[in-house]
């Protein structure tokens, strides 16, 4: 139990590191794996995919779907990656889960605007490519624990969530409403399905996964 609400938190501190060491975007993270595969579906993200294939690697192996999430990391890191960690695998989709860390401002402050611009980014490379685009919403989240001067930007996510929705129907991907099916009335997530208020139990992640085999069927 504790090594599982640990993990995202191990897990930044070592991709924080390799950035310090010029790997901003984590491009070394699956260069060795890229290398030897392809997959149907590439799920792509932050720390919650990251946690996510981890945890229950076997949804993941058992569907040919490939886990490409790295802790920390925010839109831009996603864009520059994207070519290695997508489209070189030839997948027939792609889940983009970004956002989160955006809002927190973990590589800069937040602009609306600026990480809506890589996310449609990501998409147009992905039509280029002929790869199918699943767009999934910022999970809620009234504060984070690594940024509490932040204060509760669940504001923030949902006027992002917006703008995301808006975005798939403009360029014809598919909106995943992940934010709807985990809330809370504040916005947030209760204590049983994120015990920090960021990261899914395993729970949270159920409810999750039946909604993107829906999404792909």
């Amino acid at each position: 139990m504790l090594r599982s609400l640990l993990f995202p938190f191990i897990t930044l501190l070592m991709t924080t590191s390799s950035y310090g060491q010029g790997d901003f975007a984590g491009l070394a993270r699956y260069q060795a794996d890229n290398a030897l595969r392809t997959s149907k579906v590439v799920f792509l993200g932050n720390s919650i995919t990251d946690a996510w294939y981890a945890r229950d690697t076997a949804f993941f192996e058992n569907n040919s779907f490939a886990g490409r999430g790295i802790s920390g990391q925010t839109s831009e890191q996603l864009l520059l990656r994207f070519r290695p960690d997508v489209v070189n695998l030839k997948p027939e989709t792609v889940i983009i889960h970004i956002g989160t860390n955006d809002v927190a401002e973990n590589t800069r402050p937040y602009s609306e605007d600026y990480t809506v611009g890589n996310i449609a980014s990501m998409i147009d490379i992905a039509a280029q490519n002929n790869i199918r685009v699943i767009l999934a919403s910022v999970l809620p989240a009234t504060g984070f624990s690594w940024r509490p001067a932040l204060g509760d930007r669940s504001a923030a996510i949902v006027r992002l969530n917006e703008r995301l929705k808006e975005l798939a129907e403009e360029k014809g991907a598919h909106y995943l409403d992940y934010h709807t099916a985990l809330k809370n009335d504040r916005n947030g997530m209760d204590k049983e399905m994120a015990p920090d208020g960021v990261h899914p139990t395993m729970e949270g992640y159920e409810i999750m996964k039946e909604m993107v085999l829906k999404a792909l069927r």
